[in-house]
């Protein structure tokens, strides 16, 4: 079996050395770089180049590279992972997902042109979500995309995934097997209670639990936009904000038992601790709109929009004017319902805690890496290094390892 991350598509294929015996019985796993396909990255790209020179953007083809391994190699099942964008991703008014498919299925003539001389190769393409259907002209493309939630991941990430079998081989994969949805609360509640630091100015427990306290006088609070709903929320939390919080460490005591998450899977009894929990530092006034934030939640089920702030509590930046304006990117800031899912954990989290605000208002601040591995179901032995950036990165990118190892199981089953 050779693992294959996307990045190490461009060049020489790094396990070609493995297969110079000629051997057959081997999985091919990876996915082609996916800026191009991200809806995001689509939404960046065309507006800072236009459609033409997006359309002409290289990296629309790249998933060739992972073509040309399967056609030089010949694995006998393959895994292709990619973004649900893919779904809707066209250039030339042609689109890009039908188009893999196609040359997934015929990797030699999508390679080396129809008159290759090559020994025969071709593949049948299956889902690991939906069962396959009689005639493969007619399978609808979302069948592809698999919800993660839906298979014991505490997160609502949407990914394409594709296997595929070459022709002669008499199997068929099974399909995943639906769990209960994991909730944010069940991932990651049973992790100690942290308080943010304070940047921009001195950082010490007692200077941020005057911050945070200082919501009780603060003139935002007596705006009409600060329904009854959420005014209770606050006054519950507020009298919950410990001076006693630490900020966490990289590795500390104690960890208390995972609450709903499968302990075989994520538990490690030589831990006897907990690793990159260790939280980021926020400026007074988003202490003030993280609380806001995570109260709204608490009252309503949902994550406010910037409509639903109070107007002295917003950022004075143009975007957030912009966004008022035109509603574009009105999610500014977004907490994560304790009682449900988490939203997609990206790489974005490197940047700011904005999207990934913690449930408990009391803590006020956005999440650890160990929260947003927990999220991934990274197993809690799992160490990152580096600079926490580069930790969030990690944790970002990943193929939530819990559902990597269930299509690993069935993949497994196909030798």
């Amino acid at each position: 079996m050779v693992f294959f991350p996307a990045p190490a598509a461009l060049g020489k294929f790094l396990g070609a050395s493995l297969l110079e015996d000629g051997r057959q019985d081997w999985l091919l796993i990876g996915g082609p770089p996916c800026q191009a396909y991200s809806l995001v990255g689509r939404s960046k790209m065309i507006g800072e180049w236009g459609r033409t020179q997006f359309e002409s953007d290289h990296r629309h083809f790249l998933y060739r590279e992972y073509l040309r391994i399967i056609a030089d190699h010949r694995p006998r099942v393959f895994v292709m992972e990619n973004v649900k964008g893919l779904l809707s991703a066209r250039v030339n008014n042609e689109g890009i997902f039908g188009r893999i498919l196609a040359d997934l299925q015929h990797p030699l003539e999508a390679i080396y042109g129809p008159r290759h001389r090559r020994e025969p190769l071709a593949y049948r393409l299956f889902s690991v979500s939906a069962p396959p259907t009689e005639d493969f002209a007619d399978i609808n493309h979302n069948d592809f995309i698999v919800h993660a939630e839906d298979y014991g991941v505490p997160q609502a990430r949407h990914r394409l995934i594709t296997v595929g079998i070459a022709e002669g081989m008499d199997v068929m994969p099974d399909l995943l097997i639906p769990q209960p949805k994991v909730s944010v609360a069940e991932a990651i509640g049973d992790l100690p209670e942290l308080r943010s630091g304070l940047s921009k100015e001195t950082d010490s427990a007692a200077g941020w639990y005057e911050a945070v306290r200082s919501i009780r006088t603060a003139p935002w609070l007596n705006d009409p936009r600060v329904d009854e709903s959420v005014r209770r929320e606050i006054r519950h939390y507020l009298p919950l904000v410990s001076a006693d919080w630490g900020r966490g460490a990289e590795w500390q005591r104690p960890a208390r038992r995972v609450l709903r998450l499968d302990a075989r899977w994520f538990s490690d009894p030589r831990l006897h601790g907990v690793c990159n929990h260790a939280t980021r530092s926020h400026i007074r006034a988003d202490l003030h709109r993280y609380f806001f934030v995570a109260a709204f939640g608490r009252a309503h089920g949902r994550s406010p929009l910037l409509d639903d702030f109070p107007r002295t509590l917003l950022p004075k930046h143009e975007n957030v004017a912009e966004a008022l304006r035109e509603t574009k990117f009105n999610d500014r800031f977004r907490v994560q319902i304790a009682d449900r899912p988490s939203t997609t954990i990206t790489s974005h989290i490197s940047k700011d805690g904005h999207y990934f605000i913690h449930p408990d208002p009391a803590q006020c601040r956005s999440l650890t890496v160990r929260e947003a591995a927990r999220l991934q179901t990274f197993p809690d032995n799992y160490f990152f290094e580096g600079p926490r950036t580069q930790q969030y990165h990690q944790v970002g990118n990943a193929v939530p390892p819990f559902l990597a190892h269930q299509i690993a199981g069935i993949v497994a089953g196909l030798f």
